[in-house]
């Protein structure tokens, strides 16, 4: 098993964009640390022992990417022991490669110790503050006691907003195989399931679709809990579905409605009313319009409901992470700022569209859809089964 290893090859991403927003954020040298960023930086590796858990004895598992602004001949991966399996196989772009550590707090000493070699004493080091253990900040703060400690997830995430044709073509295979599992889950379903066993089978359909399962929010009836449970889908109910399903480090993050049986008039009409909210969310999605535009046009549809008390509509950025870039809304309920609400949207970024109907006598009803900007317009991956998906086909 390889140790070390120094080369260097092309970044898998813009280096001139990436230096570009280290200089606006006054950052010399970053730390990336956060699974979603080491990922995205490294040209897509995840680490096959580490991709489901991170505590290992004492510790835990921390990757680390060093990027110094304007100088990616200089870029190092430093990580576990066990990652020099996939190295043999499949070296990084960067200069030098470690996977000599066992821990976080090692780790980060090795991948300090270098930087401290290739560019004597950085003033201002950028690092993932939610993503990077007290430990490691500390031994990485031993090494450089005088420099300024700056947060990077900011321009990280702005370095990921616009996806590639690459990643665009995962988000489109998560989404589609999210509604393709959901629709088995329906169709092998009917009155009596629990929704703990709906959420189980959902699980069982995404892995076997060549997804890892994230979640399962699912409400049934009249209820608004979402959590699984032993209260059981009745003849008539409504079924909701909201899942997310990773592929590749991607997220299919998608919302359909079943019913356990045919829906009545009323359900009908509620669905077509959320589905009235989704369709006009979509109309100015498109490269060029600000963000906030999306906004308008929905709740210019919700203020004519009766029912627009009890709505709700959100859209965020999707990706790698949920609720990722581009930021749409200062008052969703994952708390940031709304940066991109009043900037324009740009080609390559994905959005997810949800509207939810919390309806005081018929239960939760909700549609998300996972929207792709263009240059055009735009493109909405998982474009199926918008409607009332009937228990058992």
């Amino acid at each position: 098993m390889l140790d070390t290893v120094t080369r260097h090859a092309a970044a898998p991403f813009d280096t001139a964009r990436l230096d570009r927003l280290m200089e606006e954020a006054g950052i010399d040298v970053l730390f990336a640390t956060s699974k979603p960023n080491v990922q995205y930086l490294l040209g897509g590796h995840r680490s096959f022992f580490f991709d489901t858990m991170d505590a290992i004895g004492i510790t835990r598992y921390l990757p680390v990417v060093v990027y110094a602004k304007g100088a990616p001949q200089k870029a190092g991966y430093f990580g576990h022991r066990m990652e020099g399996y996939q190295t043999e196989i499949k070296p990084f772009w960067v200069s030098e490669t470690n996977t000599r550590s066992s821990g976080a707090v090692d780790v980060m000493q090795r991948a300090a110790d270098y930087v401290h070699k290739v560019m004597a004493k950085p003033k201002r080091i950028g690092i993932e503050l939610a993503f990077i253990p007290a430990a490691s900040a500390d031994a990485l703060r031993k090494v450089f006691p005088d420099a300024e400690i700056k947060d990077a997830l900011f321009v990280l995430e702005r370095l990921r907003a616009r996806k590639t044709p690459e990643e665009l073509e995962r988000l489109q295979r998560a989404s589609d195989l999210v509604i393709d599992s959901m629709l088995a889950v329906f169709a092998g379903h009917g009155p009596g399931a629990t929704k703990q066993e709906l959420a189980e089978a959902l699980r069982r359909e995404e892995t076997a679709r060549g997804l890892y399962f994230d979640y399962c929010l699912i409400a049934a009836g009249a209820s608004h809990n979402r959590a699984p449970s032993e209260q059981r889908w009745e003849k008539g109910d409504p079924l909701s579905v909201d899942s997310g399903g990773n592929y590749h480090g991607y997220i299919g993050d998608l919302a359909r409605m079943g019913v356990a049986g045919e829906p009545d008039g009323e359900l009908i009409d509620l669905l077509a009313e959320v589905e009235a909210v989704q369709q006009a969310a979509f109309k100015p999605i498109r490269a060029g319009v600000n963000g906030s535009e999306i906004y308008a046009c929905a709740e210019g549809v919700l203020k004519k409901s009766k029912l627009h008390n009890h709505y709700e509509f959100l859209a965020h950025g999707m990706g790698l992470v949920s609720h990722e870039a581009p930021r749409l809304t200062s008052t969703g309920p994952v708390p940031y700022d709304g940066y991109d609400a009043d900037r324009p949207l740009e080609d390559g970024m994905v959005i997810s569209v949800e509207t939810t109907l919390l309806h005081p006598r018929r239960g939760f009803i909700k549609l998300e859809d996972t929207v792709a900007v263009t240059t055009t317009g735009h493109e909405i991956y998982g474009n199926r089964a918008r409607g009332w998906n009937r228990a058992g086909g």
